[in-house]
């Protein structure tokens, strides 16, 4: 089977030979995978001298189940979220609780962006909002976008922002009516929209090493609130304004509780639901259920699909042409 891969800087197409079922696991045979646009450009930059397989979020049908397995069967479309074991490959044998079921409902290319849908989800959860309350999200990528969308569709009070006017645009297509395109613009309506007291929390989805975004962010919050760094930021702020508000300065791991932790994801074994809420395998369940009851609008932030062939030209935009290049799709015959 093919699969995308990088090593020093350049993208490879390579043969390998397709995953065998065991205990645990699903055999899935991939329509889509999402190319998250952040993470595997980071991936790429680094120049790696090992080689690296790319992508993390995929929907697919699934082909074969391993003992253990009992919420998908053989022919069920699935949402898949999670490297190593997701990746841009014609198969992929992913661990059971990395794998939700899709009803037919769902656009598959919709579902494929599982991965970020979590991990936006995830973000939010960080935020710890509360009805009423005021999200700045600042970065309108694919990942600001989904993320925009699930704290409207959650009744928050959205503040979004991005330098690119086109992406602010195509949040305004969705329903969300607080978007800005300039930092003043920004924070007026940061003191409109909270009546001078401050957003509740802001939310960083922007890669960029050289910013002062968290002290911005720290400015713009209420007193002890909060700034969810969700993006690849500097971690470099000021301790005078995060100690005159008694403000938190959090990280965001990825799509939830159990990401990184075998135990969960390889092993299998699920978090009690007393003690842990939302794992990264009920956040993708909750990304699949929006979709499904239409609380999002995922297809139009979709800007190009191309076959696994022709993978390299989609990476071209994203590095070349980045305004033009939200959402991306590699699609399997």
């Amino acid at each position: 089977m093919k699969v995308i891969a990088s090593r020093e800087g350049q993208l490879y197409i390579i043969d390998v030979p397709i995953p065998e079922i065991k205990q645990n696991f699903i055999l899935v045979k991939t329509e889509y995978s999402a190319v998250s646009t952040g993470t595997e450009l980071l991936i790429l930059k680094q120049k790696h001298k090992s080689t690296r397989h790319l992508g993390y979020s995929a929907t697919g049908i699934v082909m074969e189940v391993g003992e253990g397995v009992t919420h998908v069967s053989p022919g069920q479309r699935v949402a898949c979220y999670g490297a190593p074991y997701v990746k841009h490959a014609e198969y992929l044998l992913v661990p059971k609780h990395l794998a939700v079921p899709v009803p037919d409902r769902v656009d598959p290319k919709e579902a494929a962006f599982v991965g970020l849908g979590a991990i936006a989800i995830h973000a939010l959860r960080q935020a710890n909002l509360h009805f009423g309350e005021a999200a700045v999200i600042v970065g309108l990528g694919i990942l600001g976008q989904i993320m925009a969308q699930v704290a409207f569709a959650a009744s928050f009070k959205v503040i979004a922002h991005d330098i690119l006017l086109n992406r602010c645009k195509k949040l305004q297509e969705t329903g969300v009516t607080t978007v800005c395109n300039d930092i003043e613009e920004l924070e007026e309506q940061i003191r409109i929209q909270t009546n001078g007291q401050g957003a509740d929390s802001v939310l960083l989805c922007v890669n960029e090493k050289k910013t002062n975004l968290i002290d911005k962010g720290l400015a713009w919050i209420r007193d002890r609130g909060k700034v969810v760094i969700v993006g690849d930021l500097k971690t470099e702020f000021s301790r005078e304004l995060m100690f005159r508000k008694e403000a938190q300065v959090l990280i965001s791991r990825a799509g939830g509780p159990g990401r990184y932790d075998v135990t969960y994801e390889r092993d299998g074994i699920e978090y009690p639901i007393g003690f842990v809420r939302w794992p990264e395998g009920r956040n993708s369940e909750e990304y699949i259920r929006l979709c499904s009851e239409r609380r999002l609008k995922i297809a139009p932030l979709i800007t190009q699909t191309v076959s696994i062939n022709e993978a390299p030209s989609a990476y071209d935009l994203l590095v070349n042409h980045p305004p033009d290049t939200l959402g991306v799709l590699i699609q399997y015959k």
